[in-house]
Protein backbone atom coordinates (compact mmCIF):
# COMPACT_ATOMS: atom_id res chain seq x y z
CA UNK A 1 0.00 0.00 0.00
CA UNK A 2 2.79 2.50 0.78
CA UNK A 3 4.32 1.67 -3.26
CA UNK A 4 0.79 3.40 -4.35
CA UNK A 5 1.22 6.92 -3.67
CA UNK A 6 -1.95 8.28 -2.56
CA UNK A 7 -1.04 12.15 -2.20
CA UNK A 8 -3.59 14.29 -0.72
CA UNK A 9 -2.30 18.29 -1.47
CA UNK A 10 -5.20 19.59 -0.58
CA UNK A 11 -8.09 21.78 -2.01
CA UNK A 12 -9.77 19.14 -3.71
CA UNK A 13 -5.81 18.02 -5.06
CA UNK A 14 -5.61 13.99 -4.36
CA UNK A 15 -5.64 10.73 -6.12
CA UNK A 16 -7.35 7.69 -3.99
CA UNK A 17 -8.01 5.84 -7.06
CA UNK A 18 -5.28 3.45 -7.62
CA UNK A 19 -5.15 2.48 -3.59
CA UNK A 20 -8.91 2.06 -3.66
CA UNK A 21 -8.72 -0.55 -6.59
CA UNK A 22 -5.99 -1.77 -4.57
CA UNK A 23 -7.99 -2.35 -1.34
CA UNK A 24 -10.92 -3.69 -3.46
CA UNK A 25 -9.69 -6.12 -5.09
CA UNK A 26 -7.75 -7.32 -2.11
CA UNK A 27 -11.00 -8.24 -0.68
CA UNK A 28 -13.00 -9.59 -3.62
CA UNK A 29 -9.86 -12.21 -3.83
CA UNK A 30 -11.52 -13.88 -0.55
CA UNK A 31 -14.83 -12.99 -1.49
CA UNK A 32 -15.82 -9.51 0.11
CA UNK A 33 -17.58 -7.16 -2.42
CA UNK A 34 -16.97 -3.73 -1.61
CA UNK A 35 -18.61 -0.07 -3.08
CA UNK A 36 -16.20 2.09 -4.74
CA UNK A 37 -17.91 5.65 -4.16
CA UNK A 38 -16.25 8.70 -6.14
CA UNK A 39 -16.95 11.50 -4.60
CA UNK A 40 -14.63 13.93 -7.27
CA UNK A 41 -11.98 13.48 -9.82
CA UNK A 42 -9.77 10.35 -8.52
CA UNK A 43 -11.31 11.19 -4.99
CA UNK A 44 -12.69 7.26 -3.94
CA UNK A 45 -13.52 5.29 -0.96
CA UNK A 46 -14.14 2.23 -0.22
CA UNK A 47 -17.17 0.43 1.61
CA UNK A 48 -17.67 -3.28 2.33
CA UNK A 49 -20.04 -5.27 5.01
CA UNK A 50 -19.29 -7.91 6.81
CA UNK A 51 -22.55 -10.00 8.01
CA UNK A 52 -22.45 -10.81 11.85
CA UNK A 53 -24.30 -13.84 13.54
CA UNK A 54 -26.56 -11.59 16.11
CA UNK A 55 -28.31 -9.06 13.79
CA UNK A 56 -30.20 -8.07 17.12
CA UNK A 57 -27.24 -5.94 18.30
CA UNK A 58 -26.07 -2.55 16.60
CA UNK A 59 -23.05 -2.49 14.48
CA UNK A 60 -19.28 -1.29 14.31
CA UNK A 61 -18.09 1.14 11.82
CA UNK A 62 -14.02 -0.02 11.53
CA UNK A 63 -12.69 2.47 9.34
CA UNK A 64 -9.03 3.93 7.73
CA UNK A 65 -8.43 6.52 5.44
CA UNK A 66 -6.41 6.30 2.14
CA UNK A 67 -4.57 9.55 1.59
CA UNK A 68 -1.56 10.52 3.03
CA UNK A 69 0.32 13.91 3.07
CA UNK A 70 3.52 15.42 0.88
CA UNK A 71 6.88 14.60 1.18
CA UNK A 72 9.81 16.14 0.45
CA UNK A 73 11.43 13.13 -0.91
CA UNK A 74 14.96 14.85 -0.50
CA UNK A 75 14.70 14.50 3.21
CA UNK A 76 14.41 11.05 3.55
CA UNK A 77 16.94 8.60 3.89
CA UNK A 78 14.77 6.04 1.94
CA UNK A 79 12.43 6.26 -1.20
CA UNK A 80 9.52 7.12 0.91
CA UNK A 81 6.88 5.23 -1.75
CA UNK A 82 9.26 2.49 -1.96
CA UNK A 83 7.74 0.10 0.87
CA UNK A 84 11.24 -0.96 1.99
CA UNK A 85 11.78 -2.66 5.02
CA UNK A 86 15.31 -2.82 6.78
CA UNK A 87 16.23 -2.41 10.34
CA UNK A 88 13.36 -4.14 11.71
CA UNK A 89 10.76 -1.74 9.98
CA UNK A 90 8.91 -0.90 6.91
CA UNK A 91 9.56 2.48 6.06
CA UNK A 92 7.31 4.80 4.03
CA UNK A 93 4.74 7.50 3.85
CA UNK A 94 1.89 6.50 5.40
CA UNK A 95 3.21 3.69 7.75
CA UNK A 96 1.94 5.20 10.55
CA UNK A 97 -0.29 7.40 9.46
CA UNK A 98 -2.71 5.07 8.33
CA UNK A 99 -1.98 2.10 6.21
CA UNK A 100 -0.56 0.22 8.99
CA UNK A 101 -3.99 0.00 10.14
CA UNK A 102 -5.46 0.12 6.73
CA UNK A 103 -3.68 -3.34 6.04
CA UNK A 104 -4.19 -4.87 9.65
CA UNK A 105 -7.86 -4.12 8.97
CA UNK A 106 -7.52 -6.09 5.14
CA UNK A 107 -5.35 -8.83 6.51
CA UNK A 108 -7.64 -9.06 9.63
CA UNK A 109 -11.18 -9.84 7.22
CA UNK A 110 -9.19 -12.12 4.84
CA UNK A 111 -8.37 -14.41 7.27
CA UNK A 112 -11.55 -14.66 8.35
CA UNK A 113 -12.96 -15.29 5.43
CA UNK A 114 -9.94 -17.96 4.24
CA UNK A 115 -11.27 -19.43 7.72
CA UNK A 116 -14.92 -18.69 6.92
CA UNK A 117 -15.07 -16.94 10.16
CA UNK A 118 -18.32 -14.59 11.10
CA UNK A 119 -18.18 -12.42 13.25
CA UNK A 120 -20.65 -11.49 16.55
CA UNK A 121 -21.91 -8.21 14.85
CA UNK A 122 -21.79 -6.60 11.61
CA UNK A 123 -18.82 -5.26 10.58
CA UNK A 124 -18.76 -2.32 8.59
CA UNK A 125 -14.77 -1.48 6.54
CA UNK A 126 -14.81 1.82 5.21
CA UNK A 127 -11.51 3.22 4.02
CA UNK A 128 -11.97 6.82 3.67
CA UNK A 129 -10.56 9.44 0.97
CA UNK A 130 -9.38 13.26 2.06
CA UNK A 131 -8.98 12.36 5.82
CA UNK A 132 -5.91 14.96 5.56
CA UNK A 133 -7.34 17.94 4.27
CA UNK A 134 -10.47 18.13 5.73
CA UNK A 135 -12.48 14.91 4.97
CA UNK A 136 -14.97 16.60 2.39
CA UNK A 137 -14.06 13.98 -0.42
CA UNK A 138 -14.05 11.39 2.40
CA UNK A 139 -15.75 10.69 5.70
CA UNK A 140 -17.96 14.35 5.84
CA UNK A 141 -19.36 13.67 2.16
CA UNK A 142 -20.53 9.96 3.14
CA UNK A 143 -22.07 11.11 6.27
CA UNK A 144 -24.12 13.65 4.42
CA UNK A 145 -24.51 12.61 0.98
CA UNK A 146 -25.27 8.44 1.94
CA UNK A 147 -25.78 8.33 5.69
CA UNK A 148 -28.13 5.04 5.13
CA UNK A 149 -24.32 3.05 4.58
CA UNK A 150 -24.13 4.00 8.58
CA UNK A 151 -27.92 2.61 9.23
CA UNK A 152 -27.41 0.26 12.44
CA UNK A 153 -24.05 1.03 13.47
CA UNK A 154 -23.41 2.79 16.92
CA UNK A 155 -19.82 2.79 17.50
CA UNK A 156 -16.52 2.79 15.32
CA UNK A 157 -12.75 2.35 15.79
CA UNK A 158 -9.92 3.94 13.59
CA UNK A 159 -6.90 5.82 14.01
CA UNK A 160 -4.57 7.14 16.29
CA UNK A 161 -4.72 4.99 19.74
CA UNK A 162 -3.98 1.40 20.68
CA UNK A 163 0.05 1.62 20.55
CA UNK A 164 2.23 1.34 23.92
CA UNK A 165 4.07 4.08 25.31
CA UNK A 166 6.74 3.04 27.30
CA UNK A 167 7.29 5.89 30.72
CA UNK A 168 9.18 6.28 33.63
CA UNK A 169 9.72 2.66 35.52
CA UNK A 170 9.57 0.95 32.34
CA UNK A 171 5.55 0.76 32.67
CA UNK A 172 3.96 0.11 29.08
CA UNK A 173 1.02 1.84 28.23
CA UNK A 174 -1.47 1.75 25.74
CA UNK A 175 -2.70 5.18 24.66
CA UNK A 176 -6.86 4.64 23.67
CA UNK A 177 -7.81 7.69 21.81
CA UNK A 178 -11.41 8.48 23.50
CA UNK A 179 -11.47 12.68 22.66
CA UNK A 180 -10.06 14.95 20.08
CA UNK A 181 -9.75 18.65 20.17
CA UNK A 182 -11.89 21.15 18.77
CA UNK A 183 -10.80 23.53 15.58
CA UNK A 184 -11.18 27.31 14.88
CA UNK A 185 -9.30 28.75 12.32
CA UNK A 186 -9.32 32.11 13.02
CA UNK A 187 -8.79 34.92 10.40
CA UNK A 188 -7.86 38.13 11.54
CA UNK A 189 -7.87 41.30 9.84
CA UNK A 190 -6.43 44.63 10.65
CA UNK A 191 -8.01 47.69 9.01
CA UNK A 192 -6.05 51.19 9.05
CA UNK A 193 -5.10 54.04 6.73
CA UNK A 194 -3.24 53.74 3.25
CA UNK A 195 -0.32 55.99 2.57
CA UNK A 196 3.52 56.52 1.65
CA UNK A 197 5.98 54.38 3.76
CA UNK A 198 8.36 57.33 4.07
CA UNK A 199 4.85 59.49 6.22
CA UNK A 200 4.46 59.30 9.96
CA UNK A 201 1.50 57.01 9.96
CA UNK A 202 -0.29 55.21 13.50
CA UNK A 203 -2.83 54.11 11.96
CA UNK A 204 -0.76 51.30 10.36
CA UNK A 205 -3.01 47.94 9.95
CA UNK A 206 0.00 46.21 9.62
CA UNK A 207 1.35 47.64 13.46
CA UNK A 208 -2.27 46.74 14.88
CA UNK A 209 -2.10 42.93 13.44
CA UNK A 210 1.03 42.18 14.37
CA UNK A 211 0.39 43.76 18.10
CA UNK A 212 -2.38 41.63 17.94
CA UNK A 213 -1.16 38.41 16.80
CA UNK A 214 2.35 39.16 19.27
CA UNK A 215 -0.53 38.72 21.99
CA UNK A 216 -2.23 35.88 20.83
CA UNK A 217 0.87 33.68 19.50
CA UNK A 218 2.37 34.23 23.16
CA UNK A 219 -0.46 34.06 25.41
CA UNK A 220 -0.09 31.33 28.38
CA UNK A 221 -3.58 29.85 28.11
CA UNK A 222 -4.40 27.97 31.60
CA UNK A 223 -4.08 24.58 32.23
CA UNK A 224 -7.73 22.84 32.47
CA UNK A 225 -9.33 19.45 33.83
CA UNK A 226 -10.92 17.58 31.57
CA UNK A 227 -12.76 13.64 32.22
CA UNK A 228 -9.95 12.00 29.80
CA UNK A 229 -7.17 13.90 31.09
CA UNK A 230 -8.20 13.25 34.60
CA UNK A 231 -8.16 9.55 33.96
CA UNK A 232 -4.84 9.99 31.74
CA UNK A 233 -2.75 12.08 34.59
CA UNK A 234 -3.42 10.27 37.50
CA UNK A 235 -2.54 7.13 36.14
CA UNK A 236 0.84 8.76 35.19
CA UNK A 237 1.21 10.30 38.34
CA UNK A 238 0.03 6.69 40.32
CA UNK A 239 3.02 4.84 38.15
CA UNK A 240 5.69 7.45 38.53
CA UNK A 241 4.99 7.66 42.19
CA UNK A 242 4.16 11.51 41.98
CA UNK A 243 1.44 13.35 43.27
CA UNK A 244 -1.69 14.20 40.75
CA UNK A 245 -2.27 18.18 40.55
CA UNK A 246 -5.44 18.94 38.41
CA UNK A 247 -4.12 22.26 38.04
CA UNK A 248 -0.70 21.43 36.93
CA UNK A 249 0.09 18.51 35.41
CA UNK A 250 3.49 19.96 33.42
CA UNK A 251 6.01 17.96 35.97
CA UNK A 252 4.55 14.85 34.31
CA UNK A 253 5.57 15.35 31.08
CA UNK A 254 9.10 14.30 30.97
CA UNK A 255 7.53 10.78 32.58
CA UNK A 256 6.35 10.06 29.16
CA UNK A 257 9.26 10.60 26.36
CA UNK A 258 7.86 11.72 22.98
CA UNK A 259 4.84 11.61 23.54
CA UNK A 260 4.49 14.71 25.53
CA UNK A 261 4.88 16.43 22.16
CA UNK A 262 1.53 15.89 21.55
CA UNK A 263 -0.06 15.61 25.27
CA UNK A 264 1.45 19.35 26.09
CA UNK A 265 -1.21 20.69 24.03
CA UNK A 266 -4.37 18.75 25.42
CA UNK A 267 -3.66 20.67 28.96
CA UNK A 268 -4.70 23.72 27.65
CA UNK A 269 -6.16 25.52 24.74
CA UNK A 270 -4.18 26.88 21.71
CA UNK A 271 -3.87 29.80 19.59
CA UNK A 272 -0.93 29.81 16.94
CA UNK A 273 -0.56 32.42 14.26
CA UNK A 274 0.39 30.56 11.25
CA UNK A 275 -0.34 32.35 8.18
CA UNK A 276 0.47 36.70 7.60
CA UNK A 277 -0.87 38.36 5.10
CA UNK A 278 -0.30 42.71 3.66
CA UNK A 279 0.88 44.99 1.48
CA UNK A 280 1.84 45.09 -2.12
CA UNK A 281 4.93 47.41 -2.58
CA UNK A 282 7.61 48.03 0.53
CA UNK A 283 7.08 51.72 -0.41
CA UNK A 284 3.05 51.49 0.13
CA UNK A 285 1.15 51.32 3.82
CA UNK A 286 -1.62 49.03 3.13
CA UNK A 287 -5.09 49.57 4.06
CA UNK A 288 -5.88 46.10 5.57
CA UNK A 289 -3.54 43.17 6.74
CA UNK A 290 -4.60 39.32 7.84
CA UNK A 291 -3.42 36.62 9.48
CA UNK A 292 -5.17 33.24 10.16
CA UNK A 293 -4.86 31.75 14.03
CA UNK A 294 -4.65 28.33 14.43
CA UNK A 295 -7.32 27.54 17.35
CA UNK A 296 -7.55 24.42 19.18
CA UNK A 297 -10.02 24.05 21.87
CA UNK A 298 -10.75 21.69 25.10
CA UNK A 299 -13.68 19.81 25.02
CA UNK A 300 -16.49 22.28 26.57
CA UNK A 301 -14.10 25.00 26.38
CA UNK A 302 -14.99 26.46 22.74
CA UNK A 303 -16.42 29.90 24.39
CA UNK A 304 -12.93 30.14 26.19
CA UNK A 305 -10.99 29.68 23.15
CA UNK A 306 -12.99 32.37 20.79
CA UNK A 307 -13.43 35.10 24.04
CA UNK A 308 -9.98 34.88 24.86
CA UNK A 309 -8.74 35.63 21.54
CA UNK A 310 -10.86 38.44 20.71
CA UNK A 311 -10.00 40.08 24.52
CA UNK A 312 -6.05 39.69 23.23
CA UNK A 313 -6.74 40.84 19.65
CA UNK A 314 -8.58 44.56 20.71
CA UNK A 315 -11.41 45.96 19.45
CA UNK A 316 -9.74 47.32 16.37
CA UNK A 317 -9.31 43.58 15.11
CA UNK A 318 -12.01 42.00 12.82
CA UNK A 319 -12.30 38.27 13.70
CA UNK A 320 -13.86 35.51 11.36
CA UNK A 321 -14.04 32.00 11.90
CA UNK A 322 -12.90 30.12 8.50
CA UNK A 323 -12.86 26.57 10.12
CA UNK A 324 -15.08 25.05 12.74
CA UNK A 325 -14.73 21.75 13.85
CA UNK A 326 -16.05 19.93 17.05
CA UNK A 327 -14.25 18.51 19.75
CA UNK A 328 -15.15 14.85 20.88
CA UNK A 329 -15.12 13.58 24.39
CA UNK A 330 -16.86 9.39 24.93
CA UNK A 331 -16.56 7.52 27.88
CA UNK A 332 -13.78 5.08 28.49
CA UNK A 333 -16.29 2.16 29.98
CA UNK A 334 -18.63 0.08 28.48
CA UNK A 335 -18.22 -3.29 26.30
CA UNK A 336 -16.81 -2.01 23.71
CA UNK A 337 -13.80 -0.90 25.93
CA UNK A 338 -13.58 -3.33 27.85
CA UNK A 339 -13.13 -5.58 24.90
CA UNK A 340 -9.75 -3.50 23.84
CA UNK A 341 -8.35 -4.25 27.35
CA UNK A 342 -9.02 -7.38 27.37
CA UNK A 343 -7.36 -7.96 24.09
CA UNK A 344 -4.36 -5.97 24.95
CA UNK A 345 -3.91 -8.29 28.18
CA UNK A 346 -3.94 -11.24 26.10
CA UNK A 347 -0.84 -10.49 24.17
CA UNK A 348 1.14 -8.01 26.80
CA UNK A 349 0.15 -9.40 30.29
CA UNK A 350 1.99 -6.08 31.37
CA UNK A 351 -0.10 -3.94 29.36
CA UNK A 352 -1.83 -0.74 30.84
CA UNK A 353 -4.93 0.67 29.10
CA UNK A 354 -5.40 4.30 29.33
CA UNK A 355 -7.92 6.46 27.63
CA UNK A 356 -6.04 9.49 26.15
CA UNK A 357 -7.10 13.21 24.54
CA UNK A 358 -5.47 13.88 21.24
CA UNK A 359 -4.89 17.05 20.22
CA UNK A 360 -5.92 16.75 16.29
CA UNK A 361 -8.86 14.75 14.85
CA UNK A 362 -10.01 11.55 12.92
CA UNK A 363 -12.86 10.75 10.91
CA UNK A 364 -14.68 10.02 13.98
CA UNK A 365 -15.59 13.77 13.91
CA UNK A 366 -17.16 12.88 11.05
CA UNK A 367 -19.46 9.60 12.29
CA UNK A 368 -20.08 11.54 15.42
CA UNK A 369 -23.02 13.46 13.50
CA UNK A 370 -24.73 10.25 13.37
CA UNK A 371 -24.67 9.43 17.20
CA UNK A 372 -21.88 6.62 16.24
CA UNK A 373 -19.39 6.74 19.07
CA UNK A 374 -15.58 6.49 17.80
CA UNK A 375 -12.42 5.38 19.52
CA UNK A 376 -9.27 5.65 18.23
CA UNK A 377 -7.86 1.93 18.44
CA UNK A 378 -5.02 0.87 16.06
CA UNK A 379 -3.42 -1.43 18.34
CA UNK A 380 1.01 -1.53 17.93
CA UNK A 381 3.30 -2.65 20.26
CA UNK A 382 6.44 -0.14 20.25
CA UNK A 383 10.19 -0.09 21.23
CA UNK A 384 10.56 2.42 23.99
CA UNK A 385 13.11 4.16 22.43
CA UNK A 386 11.06 5.08 19.20
CA UNK A 387 9.51 8.72 19.01
CA UNK A 388 6.57 7.55 17.55
CA UNK A 389 4.41 10.90 17.69
CA UNK A 390 7.40 12.36 15.97
CA UNK A 391 6.71 9.90 12.93
CA UNK A 392 3.28 11.74 12.17
CA UNK A 393 3.66 13.53 8.84
CA UNK A 394 7.26 13.09 9.72
CA UNK A 395 10.46 12.02 7.70
CA UNK A 396 11.50 8.93 7.56
CA UNK A 397 8.07 7.42 8.66
CA UNK A 398 8.36 3.63 9.73
CA UNK A 399 6.09 1.55 11.86
CA UNK A 400 7.95 -1.90 13.58
CA UNK A 401 7.16 -4.77 11.75
CA UNK A 402 7.17 -7.06 14.87
CA UNK A 403 4.91 -4.53 16.29
CA UNK A 404 2.34 -4.80 13.46
CA UNK A 405 2.37 -8.13 13.55
CA UNK A 406 1.41 -7.73 17.04
CA UNK A 407 -1.50 -5.43 16.39
CA UNK A 408 -2.75 -8.13 13.88
CA UNK A 409 -3.27 -10.26 16.55
CA UNK A 410 -5.14 -7.85 19.31
CA UNK A 411 -7.06 -6.72 16.43
CA UNK A 412 -8.65 -9.99 15.62
CA UNK A 413 -9.19 -10.75 19.25
CA UNK A 414 -11.04 -7.40 19.46
CA UNK A 415 -13.13 -7.54 16.66
CA UNK A 416 -14.29 -11.39 17.87
CA UNK A 417 -15.18 -10.52 21.12
CA UNK A 418 -16.31 -7.32 20.72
Amino acid sequence: MIRIPSVNHGEGKGDERAIADYVAAKLAEVGIESELIVTGENRVNVVAKIVGSDQSRPGLVVHGHLDVVPVNAADWSVDPFGGEIKDGYIWGRGAVDMKDMDAMIIATVRAWKRANYIPPRNILLVFFADEEAGSEYGSRYLVANRPEIFKGYTEAISEVGGFSVTITGGHRLYFIEGAQKGINWLQLKATGDAGHGSFINPKNAITKLSAAISRIGSHEWPQVETKTGAKFWSKIAELVGEKYDPNNVRPLLKHIGGAARMMGATIQNTSNPTMLDAGYKANVIPQTATAVVDGRFLPGFEEDLLNTVKKLAGEDIEIEVLVRDKALEVEFEGPLVEAMKAAIAKYDVEGIPVPYLMSGGTDNKALSDLGIVGYGFSPVKLPPELDFFALFHGVDERIPVDGLKFGVKVLNEFLQNC
